[in-house]
């Protein structure tokens, strides 16, 4: 049984693939080719793919009968890979859910105190050698201990952040959801997103990616935004409608921004990178050596299962 893991990881995951398996690890860090993703189905009986391999039903159609039986995904979020086409092909789907709460949690708290704060700003003011020395009205930024925190999706990952805005700084959470959650904090479910984020100081998303949170985010959404508020984006990018935040960004319409995805990742476009009033992170939600591996072993769990025969305990 041949197995392909598309990116290069952790020591200790690279480690256990090679005792385990008969792998073949791809050196490239950068998203297979179409070419690739064909010929990973035709060749291997497992693959563990990550962000940006995007197996989609035409991708599965150039491979009738695929080898692979098992896409065990890296990552939680599976919105690169179309689950029916896989599945009408014959092939399973795995992710790793748990794994990424805490750290990506933990990004979107980084995000909203530097765009609070200003942090990017003055490190880049500190870094160019222009910086004169403190005053009083110097940076001016916001404070973050007892404002409002508006969570777009309640799942493990938004009660993850809205808990640290909770018990840490003292915020009032309300959030967007398809049914009411069982918390350990006090927290309001809103019945619209405009409405939610025209009462917030702070907007975070937390949703999947994928057809139906495209755009979720979108020009009605940042206009009913108070022109004090913070937008955090630690899901996918495509879920904010990136044109739209750019002008809303321009315009003074929010007062900032704090980025870890982008709706054409890895591309960012100039008009966002000229903005002083965006904060901007090369997707590090869970860019740490222990989530990383937790995350390569939670997958590798996946894969040893189909290898023996039973069924992934992280089926998506």
């Amino acid at each position: 049984m041949k197995l392909l893991i598309t990116r290069p990881m952790t020591a200790a995951v690279e480690a256990r693939a090679r005792a385990e398996f008969d792998v073949d690890i791809r050196a490239d860090t950068r998203v297979m080719s179409r070419q690739e993703m064909t010929a990973a189905l035709r060749d291997y009986d497992l693959v563990m793919p990550t962000l940006g391999d995007t197996f989609d039903a035409s991708v599965f159609a150039e491979v009738a009968n695929p080898r692979c039986k098992l896409l065990a995904n890296f990552g939680v979020g599976i919105n690169h890979i179309d689950v029916a086409a896989a599945h009408a092909h014959g092939v399973q789907v795995s992710n790793t859910p748990g794994a990424v709460t805490d750290a990506t949690a933990d990004i979107a708290l980084t995000l909203i105190l530097m765009s609070a704060r200003r942090a990017g700003a003055g490190e880049r003011l500190v870094r160019s050698g222009d910086w004169s020395g403190w005053h009083p009205t110097q940076m001016l930024g916001q404070h973050v201990t007892g404002k409002k925190l508006g969570v777009v999706g309640m799942g493990r990952i938004g009660a993850a952040i809205a808990r640290r805005c909770h018990f840490g700084f003292g915020m009032q959470v309300s959030y967007i959801a398809r049914s009411d959650k069982d918390l350990d904090f006090a927290a309001v479910r809103m019945p619209d997103l405009t409405q939610m984020a025209a009462a917030v100081d702070f907007l975070v998303v937390a949703v999947p990616g994928g057809a139906e949170t495209r755009h979720l985010v979108d020009t009605a959404v940042l206009a009913a935004m108070q022109p004090t508020a913070h937008l955090v984006n630690i899901a996918r990018g495509e879920v904010v409608d990136q044109a739209a935040l750019i002008a809303a960004l321009q315009a003074g319409g929010i007062a900032g921004a704090g980025l870890d995805v982008y709706e054409f990742e890895p591309e960012v476009p100039q008009a966002l990178r000229d903005l002083d009033n965006v904060t901007l992170l090369p997707h590090l939600g869970t860019a740490t050596e222990e989530v990383r591996s937790a995350m390569g072993h939670m997958a590798l769990d996946n894969l040893a299962a189909g290898l023996a025969g039973d069924t992934p305990p992280n089926l998506a």
